[in-house]
């Protein structure tokens, strides 16, 4: 086995760093911009997220009488944007900002008991809204994060499934 090359280390200690500013930002942050598709035309919507811990997941919830969840149910691909910019020049140097891609579907079941908790926890003034019949508890299976930091800074951070 060959040592790691200082390029190796270098590539490494930036996932790392990446993966602590993604934590961070999913941690910190309760809104992201989700987009979905149907027949080619993009959709944009804002949404209230619940990202997992070791970063897998995205939950999100919707009426089941959205255009998002129809395009959702027409074709699962999505990405979700989510930043922390404020809207300032400094965003350019200090913002972070991910896209993070996967699919979506709705929870049921068990795991649509526990989810819709959390998801609550987080939420407190949507704890009503997410228990609703009418809603839909969605999880995005994040295959991809694009983390964005320091204007062009890139990682790539792909998920192992």
């Amino acid at each position: 086995m060959q040592p790691e090359s200082h390029a190796d280390m270098e590539q490494e200690a930036g996932c790392v760093e990446a993966r602590r500013a993604l934590s961070a930002l999913l941690r910190e942050q309760r809104l992201g911009m989700l987009s979905t598709q149907q027949d080619g035309e993009p959709h944009a919507s804002l949404v209230a997220f619940v990202g997992s811990e070791d970063l897998s997941t995205i939950l999100f919830a919707t009426s089941r009488a959205t255009r998002k969840f129809a395009n959702i149910e027409s074709d699962p691909r999505v990405a979700m944007l989510i930043h922390n910019a404020c809207d300032l020049p400094v965003d350019f140097t200090d913002a972070t900002a991910t896209t993070a891609k996967g699919a979506a579907a709705e929870l049921t079941g068990p795991e649509h008991d526990a989810a819709v908790e959390r998801y609550a926890r987080i939420h407190p003034h949507l704890a009503a809204f997410v228990a609703s019949p009418s809603t839909a508890l969605m999880c995005i299976e994040v295959a991809s994060y694009s983390i964005v930091r320091r204007f062009q800074h890139v990682t790539e951070l792909h998920l192992d499934r």
